[in-house]
Parts: C-alpha cells; sequence; structure tokens
C-alpha cells in the first residue's frame, strides 16, 4: 500500500487508451484542451508502461470504462493508502460513474476498501498526496470543502496529519502544483502554497508556467518522470540532483493530464 508518495514504486494500475480516450463528443463535458491522436496516445502510453517496467515496477492494466475518455487518468478515482483504497466521489460530472469501476477493478484485486466519498463531498484522488505523516490535501474546483473534510476524517483516523490548501486556477489539483519526490523532500510551485504549509520537509521551488508544473511520477527517492514540455521543472530538478526521465505525453496533457494523474500507485516501499 502507499504511505508517503516519495517512495519507492512497486505496484501501478493503467488505464491504457485503447478506444475511448480518443471518443471526444464534447470537449468541455470531459475538460479537454482538444481532440486527442489515437495512434499517438496509444504509443505515449506504451512507452510509458514499458518505462516503469524497466524500473521492475508490476503494471496492471485496465480496459477504460466505456464511454468515459477521462478514465485513463486512473489516479483520481481511488487514494491508495496504508489499510486500503478510500474511493472518490468524481468532481467532473462526466466522471462519475469511474468510482464504481474502479472499485470493482480493485475488489477483484483483493484491495481492501476502506471508505468511500459520498453525498454532496466531491474529490479527486488527484487532490490527496500522502507524505509520511502528513497528508496534502487540495481544495480545489474538483474537490469541494465537503469533500476535503471526508477525506481529512479517514486520514486522521489513519494517524495522519492534515494539512488543507485552496488550489487556484490553472491547476485542477494539488497534484499540478506538487509532487512527493523523495521522503522528505517536495517539488512545488512558487505563490501557491501559504507559508509554513511545507514545514518539515525540504522544497525545491519551481515557477508557475503550466497546470503540471509540480507534476511527476516519482519512481525511487530523487528519480521521477516527467512531461518533456514540462522544461523550466526538469532543469531545476537536475540542478538539484534529480534524475528526471523526460517523455512525450503531449496527448494526455491535452486531455487536461499530467503523468501522475496516469497512474493509480498501489504499492510503495
Amino acid at each position: 500500500m502507499i504511505r508517503n508518495e516519495g517512495d519507492t514504486l512497486r505496484r501501478v494500475i493503467l488505464a491504457a487508451p485503447l478506444t475511448e480516450y480518443a471518443k471526444i463528443d464534447d470537449l468541455a463535458a470531459h475538460n479537454f484542451k482538444k481532440p486527442p491522436d489515437k495512434d499517438r496516445a496509444i504509443e505515449q502510453h506504451t512507452y510509458l508502461r514499458d518505462l516503469l517496467e524497466s524500473f521492475a515496477v508490476e503494471v496492471i492494466t485496465l480496459e477504460e470504462l466505456q464511454g468515459h475518455p477521462n478514465s485513463v487518468f486512473v489516479r483520481d478515482t481511488a487514494v491508495i493508502t496504508p489499510d486500503g483504497a478510500l474511493i472518490m466521489n468524481m468532481g467532473l460530472a462526466s466522471r462519475r460513474n469511474e468510482t464504481f469501476w474502479i472499485e470493482q477493478e480493485l475488489s477483484i484485486r483483493n484491495i481492501p476498501i476502506i471508505d468511500h466519498i459520498t453525498n454532496t463531498a466531491t474529490a479527486e484522488g488527484g487532490d490527496v498526496i500522502l507524505a509520511g505523516e502528513i497528508a496534502f490535501i487540495g481544495n480545489s474546483s474538483r474537490t469541494n470543502n465537503v469533500g476535503t473534510d471526508q477525506v481529512a476524517r479517514v486520514l486522521l483516523r489513519m494517524g495522519y496529519r492534515v494539512r488543507i490548501t485552496t488550489v487556484p486556477p490553472p491547476y485542477l489539483h494539488i497534484g499540478g502544483a506538487m509532487s512527493v519526490i523523495a521522503p522528505g523532500r517536495v517539488l512545488c510551485t512558487g505563490d501557491v502554497f501559504p507559508d509554513r504549509y511545507f514545514e518539515g520537509f525540504e522544497t525545491i521551488t519551481v515557477p508557475q508556467s503550466d497546470f503540471i508544473s509540480g507534476n511527476v511520477i516519482t519512481v525511487r527517492p530523487n528519480e521521477v518522470i516527467a512531461d518533456s514540455s514540462n522544461k523550466k521543472t526538469i532543469d531545476i530538478l537536475r540542478k538539484n540532483n534529480v534524475i528526471v526521465h523526460d517523455i512525450d505525453l503531449s496527448e494526455f496533457v491535452a486531455g487536461t493530464g499530467g503523468p501522475s494523474c496516469l497512474i493509480l500507485p498501489v504499492l510503495r516501499k
């Protein structure tokens, strides 16, 4: 399971963009910037999968949920905690059925379901980042006040200390503005987070240049995967002795997703 996003990645779930991702009938409803190119999306996603497997990460690949192009951004559907999965309640209306899909897929794989975000609460997995004793939670356009409260209650029961902050545009989630890149070390964008929000952590601060400025996949402490368009972040990380594997994920940036949006981490240690 997951206690700290900065630990070594061991097992992930992906949803391959084989059919549904390119079936966009309403860009606004799915929050896409432009229609993706199906063949390029498959090529880019396959490269990401192969790269993860090269790090000895076990990759579980799901079929997309029919009629749900955003289901490729599997990170948002759940948060895997040390005790099991917290099933989210999506803030984007067109994604609501994805949580039933992921709960079934997790149950098939014997991953315990510990709780659900319910009723008027909305919360997406990109707004929850676990960092050892601390859980960072974003109050965003996708995760409302009731959602942050419900997520916080679950994590407080598990012994986390919770830090909640408002996530401003252009970021969809807190995960667009920050990532835990090693135990005790955080990548974050400037002028987004309140003073002392990262107290106790070393921070690498990068400029706000895009909605994925702070978004990377940590594969091992101080070794990450980043989208190749995120050039300023990549340069600053490398200057701070972080190994960066930059890959082209432009077809998923078109769908307003960053690298970490494409994986649901199941095990880190």
